[in-house]
């Protein structure tokens, strides 16, 4: 049997996770991340999402159940200097991005491997849905999708590399959801019925958009609002409050939907326009990512996906000419491809690959985006509730 850590999050999945390989007679070790700010115990406790104070205090429960050694690893400046800081810097880049990808790509599991090893683990083990495989004809080691497809979080595990896969256990791969929940009761898990959680981990209740407020007011500067024929609509405060396909709280009267579809921080503008102006068929893509194949030396076909919960379309990714880029047509125009999200690619239930988008057909020049741009009115902010 082998010495396995167990990323324990104080939620069901790993708890569940601990619990089974436990069973199986395994010398498993429980661990948490502590990634939060320095807050007062009262303030984490309010926050719902996973590795807070709550988490810890649930995950322990557990570990204390099972019998296993437990312990709370210290990632806080970590996790600020690699998720948060890029969460903040993207937003100032009028972009999006997804701050679960860049923990698993940062935190999660290069740095839980290096403490497991210290520990004499053999591997470790988390609780995301997604199955793990090694190919016997090339050797890699793949991800393909779960198989409660509901649950699948492979589209958020395309930037671990190989290293890593050979370490890590996902033992809920073939688990549904309300398996999960029965075999925690049956554990005697106090967690078993304990929501999830589906807020961004280290945003307050409030939402992003206060805490951008909080932790940079140099980014929410005021700016046009322009129509996608040039024209000015109004005033928004501040590019980071937006986000492609946006409808809602654009902070002007209009008489039928308009929305978000081009933003522009080195002008700090954000364009409006129709439904139809949101679908782009085409992206560019950076820090790519291959785990099903060594690199792309030619077009191939794919199913794509750009955003967690979408359905997968097909595609035609091809190389780009910098090393780590890559170029993914659709077949159809999709909605709303937003620069700093991911693209992750699959052939069936094969997860390819994956990059994090920097540019689409409506990031290049348009009608809107004249140098010659009138003064705003006044420094107030538009109300975006």
């Amino acid at each position: 049997m082998a010495r396995i850590v167990v990323a324990m999050s104080g939620g069901v999945d790993s708890s569940v996770t601990a619990a089974l390989l436990h069973a199986q007679g395994h010398d498993v070790i429980g661990v948490t991340l502590d990634v939060w700010p320095s807050e007062t115990p009262q303030a984490q406790r309010q926050r719902k999402a996973c590795c807070g104070t709550s988490a810890v205090e649930d995950a322990r429960r557990v570990a204390d159940r099972l019998g296993i050694p437990y312990y709370v690893l210290n990632f806080r400046e970590l996790f600020r200097e690699t998720v948060i800081a890029d969460f903040v810097r993207e937003y100032q880049r009028g972009r999006t991005p997804n701050p679960c990808v860049r923990c698993n790509q940062h935190v999660k599991f290069r740095p839980v491997l290096a403490r497991a090893a210290i520990l004499g683990a053999d591997y470790v083990a988390t609780g995301h849905y997604v199955r793990r495989e090694q190919d016997a004809r090339t050797g890699r080691y793949v991800l393909r999708r779960a198989s409660d497809h509901g649950k699948d979080q492979s589209y958020v595990l395309w930037p671990v590399q190989q290293d890593e896969l050979s370490r890590t256990l996902f033992p809920l791969s073939d688990i549904d959801k309300q398996e999960v929940r029965a075999l925690a009761r049956s554990f005697g898990l106090a967690v078993a019925d304990k929501p999830e959680s589906q807020e961004i981990c280290f945003v307050p209740a409030g939402g992003y958009r206060q805490y951008l407020q909080q932790v940079a007011p140099e980014t929410l500067e005021p700016g046009l609002m322009l129509s996608t024929e040039g024209e000015v609509l109004g005033q928004h405060p501040g590019v980071a409050f937006f986000t492609l396909g946006q409808r809602r709280g654009l902070g002007f009267p209009h008489s039928q939907p308009m929305y978000v579809v081009d933003i522009q921080p080195e002008r700090n503008v954000v364009v409006v326009g129709d439904e139809a102006d949101i679908y782009t068929r085409e992206l560019l893509a950076e820090e790519v990512n291959w785990i099903a194949l060594s690199g792309l030396d030619r077009p191939q076909r794919v199913l794509a996906r750009v955003r967690y919960r979408m359905t997968v379309a097909l595609a035609m990714v091809y190389p780009a000419e910098s090393p780590g880029t890559m170029r993914v047509v659709f077949d159809e125009p999709q909605r709303a491809i937003t620069p700093g999200q991911s693209v992750v690619l699959y052939d069936d239930d094969l997860l390819l690959g994956g990059g994090i988008i920097t540019a689409t057909e409506r990031s290049q020049p348009t009608a809107g985006r004249s140098t010659d741009l009138p003064a705003l009115d006044t420094p107030a902010l538009v109300n975006v509730a």
